[in-house]
This record gives structure tokens, C-alpha cells and sequence, in this order.
């Protein structure tokens, strides 16, 4: 009898040793297997802004690889809103949002890999109260008009039509000068032929 219950006893205390020598490998293994999940979002969930965000940025528990990193984006109308492609930092992704975007309830919707290789996925809402505003138009520049050789051609024929400038005094005076000497030259003339005359 007691050589049976001393096999009993070290059967026990086998039983008990080896759970408690796993234990501490079983809690020491645990945040391995934890699940990766979504920490904050901004805009929010279910937050109210005032305009439509430039930027989508998720932060999760564990960090991501850009490579399986898939968020999106829907507009009120259906549309999608992103502008890009996500961008992955640590813990991090952003995406990148279309400007000019309506007023209304938007959904975001992710689906990542954490490093260690779990997948998480899920969605959430947001509000904006008011459309973004429209983009300024861009002003354009009328260009320069350039002569062409027809219009060179039409000033060269006004410039030869116009009339000349009138004579200088130098060419007045000495035209008066010669019809002085005309004048001089007949009235002696005649006084001669009057002389031979008588």
C-alpha cells in the first residue's frame, strides 16, 4: 500500500510540474498571437468637419507593410475620393484625398497586413458639413499679336504716299533771286532798243 500511494504521489507531482513549467511559455507567447487592430483614424469615426480632409490617415497597433496596405475612400455621390495611392509610415497610413469634394457622409473602408502577417479589415463613417471650395481658374495670357509681312508691305506703301515736305527757304530764295534777274535783264534789253531806236 504505501509503495502504490509513492507512485501515486510522483505521478501527481509530474502531472503538476510539466503545466506549470509551460505556463510561463504559454504567456510569453500570447501578445504574438494578438490581433493587429485599428487605434485611431482621422478624421474620426462618425466626427462632424466643417470641410472635406486633404489627407486619410489610419494608425494601427502593430506596424504595416506598404505592399498589402489597401485603403479607400467614398464620396456621398458613390465616388471614390482618394487622390493617390496609400502611403505607409511605421504604424501609419495615409491616404491622400481629391480636392473639390461634396458635403455628406463618407466611408472609409482599409484592409492591411501587419508586419507579423495578420490581416485586419474593417470601416467607418465621417460628416462634412460643407463642399470644399471650387479652384480658382488659372488666368491665361493672350499672346502678343506679331507683324506679318503684309502689314510691314501696307506701311511701306503709306509711308511712299504721303506728300513731301515742302521746299526749304534756301530753294525760295534763290528761285525769287533768278526771276530778279530775268526781270533785270529784259528791261535793259529793252532800254537799248529804244536808244537805237531814236
Amino acid at each position: 500500500m504505501h509503495a502504490v500511494n509513492r507512485r501515486a504521489a510522483r505521478v501527481a507531482a509530474r502531472c503538476l510540474v510539466v503545466p506549470l513549467a509551460v505556463a510561463p511559455l504559454l504567456f510569453a507567447a500570447q501578445p504574438a498571437f494578438a490581433h493587429t487592430d485599428l487605434v485611431t483614424g482621422s478624421p474620426a469615426e462618425a466626427a462632424s468637419e466643417s470641410r472635406p480632409p486633404q489627407t486619410i490617415k489610419l494608425t494601427f497597433s502593430d506596424e504595416m507593410t506598404s505592399r498589402y496596405a489597401k485603403v479607400a475612400l467614398t464620396a456621398p455621390d458613390g465616388e471614390p475620393g482618394a487622390g493617390g495611392a496609400p502611403q505607409v509610415t511605421g504604424r501609419t497610413v495615409t491616404l491622400p484625398v481629391k480636392p473639390g469634394l461634396p458635403a455628406g457622409s463618407y466611408t472609409v473602408g482599409y484592409r492591411v497586413v501587419s508586419a507579423d502577417g495578420h490581416p485586419v479589415t474593417g470601416s467607418y463613417r465621417f460628416t462634412v458639413e460643407e463642399a470644399a471650395p471650387a479652384p480658382a481658374p488659372t488666368p491665361t495670357r493672350t499672346p502678343t499679336p506679331t507683324p506679318s509681312r503684309t502689314d510691314d508691305a501696307s506701311r511701306t506703301d503709306d509711308a511712299s504716299s504721303t506728300p513731301d515736305p515742302p521746299l526749304p527757304v534756301v530753294a525760295i530764295a534763290g528761285g525769287l533771286f533768278l526771276l530778279a534777274a530775268a526781270g533785270v535783264s529784259v528791261a535793259v534789253t529793252r532800254r537799248r532798243r529804244t536808244r537805237h531806236g531814236s
